[in-house]
This record gives structure tokens, C-alpha cells and sequence, in this order.
């Protein structure tokens, strides 16, 4: 079944691109052309990371550990759309000009906060093939791979400072992500007490003997 399924879940994740450059050909991308397309790509590229984050709970809870092999795929299209997004205004916007946008990055922050979020996703990216978990091994791939979460709060950051007055959508992208980081703090705080309870119940049986 995940063998006809996943290729669905590929083909769904280009929609979002689809109906953007259905909308590009019909002239429906209002009067700002550019600015249509940057925030587009921003909130693909948000909601993409945020259901990538929310895979493994999502496992968890529903027992379907299927989802798993769905996570890298997400994170890829999450990388692709950033990339969409990052290009937007590298391309579209600066022409390539980059004492242009070393300008913009050192004077808006919410660029900064977009450029720190988008590196973070890099390494992800380029590590995200089961050689890279072979050669860097499980624990020091996983550690790695815990960037995302920064990338997303980069993410959040940088849509909060773009908006200013309008909060309320990355504020919405904001609630998600803390849920989701308070999910996983919570899960590693269980496997802390359990870990600890499980060292000293031998200590307690050996001082009984």
C-alpha cells in the first residue's frame, strides 16, 4: 500500500507549485508580481517544515509508523520551497546583486532571520540520504538533524518581522511550532525519568541483596 501511497504524497506536495505558476500564466498574482510569489513560497516552505516536525508525534500517537518514511520527503519539499522562496528574491527581487542583499541582511532583520533559517536547512538537506546517517551514525545524524526546529523558529521570526501589524497567520505558525517542541521536550523528559528509574532499581535490588 505505502508503495502507491507515497508517490500520492509526492504529487500532493507539488500542487502547492502548480497552482502557483497556474496563477503566474493567468495573470493572478495581483498588482506585486514578486511579492506574491515571496510570500507564497515563505508560508509553502513554513507549513512544509511544520508537518515534517509533526511526523513523529504523529507516528507515536497513532501507532501508524508508516509515517516515518514519509519525514525526509517532507523535509525536502520544505528545503525546495525555501529554495523557491530564498531564489524569489535573490532572482526576482536583487537581479543577483549581492551588495544589494549583503545590505538588506546586515539592515533588516527579518532578512537576516530568514537567511539564518534557510542555512539551517542546508546541512539538512545534504545529509538527508542513508549514507549520511551510515557515515555520520544514528546519534550524531539525529543531533544534527534537531536543526530544524531552529530553522522553523527562524522561520516564525522572520514572517513576525516581515508583518509587523498582522500577526495573527505567523502567530498561528508560531502556536504550532511551540506545541511541537513542547511535545518533544515532553517525550524527552519521560525517557530521562524512565532512564533514571531503570539505573537505580538495580542499584536498590543490589542493596538488598
Amino acid at each position: 500500500m505505502l508503495r502507491y501511497f507515497k508517490p500520492a504524497i509526492f504529487l500532493a506536495c507539488l500542487v502547492p507549485l502548480a497552482l502557483l505558476v497556474w496563477d503566474a500564466l493567468h495573470g493572478q498574482l495581483g498588482a506585486n508580481p514578486i511579492e506574491a510569489i515571496t510570500h507564497y513560497t515563505g508560508n509553502c516552505t513554513l507549513i512544509f517544515l511544520l508537518i515534517t516536525l509533526a511526523i513523529t508525534p504523529l507516528r507515536k500517537l497513532t501507532r501508524q509508523y508508516w509515517l516515518i518514511s514519509l519525514r525526509r520527503m517532507l523535509g525536502l519539499f520544505a528545503f525546495f520551497y525555501g529554495t523557491l522562496h530564498m531564489m524569489t528574491w535573490v532572482w526576482l527581487d536583487k537581479f543577483f546583486d549581492v551588495h544589494e542583499m549583503l545590505a538588506d541582511v546586515a539592515k533588516r532583520r527579518f532578512i537576516t532571520a530568514g537567511m539564518t533559517g534557510f542555512a539551517l536547512m542546508i546541512p539538512l538537506a545534504l545529509t538527508s540520504t542513508k549514507w549520511s546517517i551510515r557515515k555520520l551514525g544514528g546519534k550524531r545524524w539525529q543531533a544534527l538533524h534537531r536543526l530544524i526546529y531552529f530553522s522553523a523558529a527562524a522561520g516564525v521570526i522572520h514572517y513576525i518581522w516581515l508583518v509587523k501589524a498582522d500577526l495573527k497567520k505567523p502567530l498561528e505558525y508560531g502556536v504550532v511550532l511551540a506545541v511541537l517542541m513542547l511535545y518533544r521536550f515532553g517525550a524527552w523528559l519521560a525517557t530521562r525519568v524512565k532512564s533514571n528509574q531503570g539505573a537505580i532499581k538495580p542499584s536498590i535490588e543490589a542493596s538488598g541483596d
